[in-house]
């Protein structure tokens, strides 16, 4: 017979396998519904390009189906009609998300940001037309800061609760029993705790000029959110930069004040800007990103150019510009110093060197570091490729016309209306004045600090027939 002693022993060794066999239950749904991650590959590099994940879902990133439905729930809090366009974000006709969004599983699909949100142009030629979309150019109407704002106010209305929210996913997408128990009283919470915190870590936004449509601080929110910085009074607005084209521009300084030296390090510190973190950064999608803009090319201009009068205006820029701007040219690519470029210096006053040693040091011990980030004294003789579409011009965007680049800054405009992309080929930039461009633009006052259209003074002293030579070769970089 069966001692009493074996029975309970293998009652224990049942009761222990029972509890193992639930704890490991209750482990396996916490991983698949709250840390599983199922990245979207994209064999096309253009779709990676604008739809990829770089690592920016799992710390910054809303879960999509409460990203998807916020603008039908707030539309009180955003400017205009058109939910998210009305922000400047582009959508492709069949695409599921807008250009510059992505999309991943981190347990529930998580909505990210990707380089092209910031590094995409389009255009019109009349305002009943379809926008032209130019991967690598600069965003000219995606306002960043208001779309900060709008998600950081929908957290902050009473809204923004299970009932609302689950009531307007229901349309779009039927999530289980038990996913409903999840948003219910993990996700919705959370995600509303998660954007609360956003909204106060830039709080000190408020108390600087709005940066508007096409503009972004970029590198004051990684000094005080992510390289521990202390909170200071430097404004940092600047325009988004074109990215095309980059083999040619090897060896070049990079960012307006040529705060970096290397590509790869623009590219992957750019990612860490956007949200990712040292841990979910996807090195091997930033590298598709790379390759794919060494070798994207600037846009054609796609009106027609006098070629008789582009070539009169090529020994023009030859003998005025060439030197600094022009490839193979022995300023471009370097830092011109501020006390002979003369524009506005709020943005290189924002970056100090204990920032750039901060960040040097941010990811040590990893195989992808930082080590090339510095402090520099001026900003960067660009190179003009694509130069048409990088309107308003200058490192602050404070000039809106390349016609008014070439005037004295006495003459520039004062105050212009940006964000509004129909194009005026005449001035040679996006129509920033009249009663479409202020219906639709952000206004833009060069009074303000940070705002400055002072200083590149070359070519304001040349003749109008030679300017408007010019301008014509200009448009054919």
């Amino acid at each position: 017979m069966e001692s009493k002693t074996s029975k309970i022993g293998r009652t224990i060794t049942a009761i222990v396998i029972i509890i193992i066999l639930l704890i490991g239950s209750v482990g396996y749904l916490a991983w698949y519904n709250f840390f599983r991650q199922v990245d979207t590959y994209y064999e096309s590099v253009e779709d990676h390009f604008k739809y990829g994940s770089i690592g920016t879902e799992n710390a910054e990133g809303v879960p999509y189906w409460i990203w998807l439905v916020l603008p039908r729930i707030f539309p009180d809090k955003l400017p205009k009609p058109g939910g998210y366009t009305s922000l400047g974000i582009t959508w492709e006709e069949g695409q599921e998300l807008p250009v510059g969004f992505s999309k991943k599983i981190i347990g529930f699909p998580r909505q990210g940001i990707t380089c092209a949100l910031c590094h995409s142009a389009t255009y019109r030629q009349t305002p009943k037309d379809k926008p032209t979309i130019v991967l690598g150019g600069p965003s000219n109407k995606f306002n960043l800061q208001g779309y900060i704002r709008f998600l950081s106010d929908c957290a902050t209305d009473p809204r923004f609760n299970a009932d609302y929210i689950l009531d307007e996913i229901k349309y779009n997408y039927d999530l289980s029993w038990f996913e409903k128990l999840l948003y219910r009283f993990i996700i919705i919470p959370r995600t509303r705790k998660e954007l609360l915190d956003v909204k106060e870590s830039l709080a000190w936004m408020e108390e600087r000029p709005d940066q508007g449509p096409g503009r972004i601080a970029q590198f004051n929110p990684v000094k005080f959110r992510v390289l521990g910085i202390p909170l200071d009074n430097t404004i940092g607005n600047s325009d988004m930069m074109s990215i095309w084209n980059q083999n040619q521009h090897e060896g070049f300084a990079l960012h307006w004040d040529g705060l970096e030296t290397s590509l790869t390090e623009t590219v992957n510190t750019g990612a860490i800007g956007d949200g990712a973190t040292k841990k979910s950064i996807n090195i091997e999608g930033l590298k598709r990103v790379e390759d794919y803009i060494r070798q994207l090319p600037a846009p054609k201009y796609p009106y027609n150019i006098d070629q008789a009068l582009a070539a009169q205006g090529s020994q023009i820029f030859e003998s005025n510009c060439a030197s600094c701007h022009g490839f193979g040219g022995e300023g471009i690519g370097t830092v011109i110093p501020i006390d002979e470029i003369g524009t506005d210096r709020y943005r290189l006053d924002m970056w100090a060197q204990e920032a750039a040693d901060a960040y040097n040091e941010f990811a040590e011990g990893y195989d992808w570091d930082f080590d090339q980030l510095r402090k520099a004294n001026g900003y960067v003789a660009v190179a003009l490729d694509g130069l048409w579409l990088r309107a308003p011009y200058l490192h602050n965007g404070s000039v809106p016309y390349l016609t008014d680049l070439l005037e004295i800054p006495q003459k520039r405009t004062k105050v212009f209306y940006r964000g509004y992309d129909v194009y005026d080929s005449e001035k040679v930039g996006f129509i920033a004045e009249g009663v479409e461009a202020k219906k639709e633009g952000f206004r833009y006052d060069t009074m303000v600090r940070g705002n400055s259209n002072q200083g590149h003074s070359y070519g304001t002293e040349l003749v109008a027939e030679d300017k408007q030579a010019l301008i014509e070769y200009l448009k054919s970089l």
